[in-house]
């Protein structure tokens, strides 16, 4: 039988020990003016963050998929009606119909494909997710770069970090940091209809890396002139690199380069 560290290792768990950082979460997922009417909570883990979001939710559904964790969760919300413990993979669930949030402290090792289920959810209004810094770095442009899922998706969803997390929060404690990354979809798209297929091309294209700079990406499908031209418009240097490109300037590029 696996040690609990041996354990936690495998499930990639580090529980939150920390009660002012799960209230901070819980604010951040449900804040007082907006109060989801369904929340999901991934890896309620020993329901350190599952006590706070309870009494700011409507309807919680917590997943665990540590069986032995379970029966701890249902003794200890049992008596709240709208506090559900599921016992299984959260990323085995099927999103809801109606609007819904989704919380949680993610397993690090599982970040992208929890991201992953969230961004093509229709019905998820936003995610506020405890992740490895770094990895919320990256995809909120705090590095000052930028990545394609985060371009891709920006018409649709805004990336934010809105917090940090010593690791020494966390029982055990891991390597590294942890941040609180959020991600909200849009009300309305920035692009929508057809014009959303074109600007997946164009994303595409730009990360495609071939021609070295994204001007040079771009002259690939496109004449020079109307590539300096969106450049121009974008403000833009020709020789910025692919990964400096706020998704904003990619807005504009979009307008340019299919007026």
């Amino acid at each position: 039988m696996a040690r609990p560290t041996q354990r936690a290792r495998t499930l990639s768990q580090n529980f939150l020990a920390d009660r002012p950082t799960a209230e901070r979460v819980a604010r951040l997922a449900a804040p007082d003016h907006r109060r989801p009417p369904l929340l999901l909570e991934v890896g309620a883990g020993k329901g350190a963050l599952t006590e706070p979001l309870a009494r700011r939710s409507r309807e919680l559904h917590a997943y665990e998929i540590d069986p032995r964790l379970v029966p701890g969760l249902r003794a200890r919300f049992g008596r709240r009606p709208h506090v559900h413990v599921v016992a299984g993979d959260f990323l085995a669930a099927r999103p809801p119909r109606t609007p819904f949030s989704v919380a949680g402290n993610v397993p690090f090792s599982r970040t992208a494909d929890i991201v992953d289920w969230c961004l093509t959810a229709p019905g998820l209004t936003d995610a506020t997710l405890l992740t490895q810094l770094e990895y919320a770095r990256r995809r909120t442009g705090d590095y000052g770069r930028w990545t394609r899922l985060t371009v891709l998706t920006w018409p649709r969803h805004e990336w934010r970090l809105v917090g940090r997390v010593d690791r020494h929060r966390f029982r055990p404690a891991p390597r590294v940091d942890a941040g609180i990354l959020r991600i909200e979809r849009r009300p309305a798209p920035l692009i929508g209809g057809a014009a959303g297929r074109g600007w997946a091309d164009l994303v595409e294209l730009g990360f495609s890396g071939v021609g070295g700079s994204l001007h040079a990406s771009l002259r690939r499908a496109h004449p020079r002139r109307r590539v300096d031209a969106a450049f121009r418009a974008a403000r833009l240097d020709p020789g910025a690199l692919v990964g400096e490109v706020a998704p904003e300037r990619w807005l504009r590029l979009h307008e340019e380069l299919t007026a």
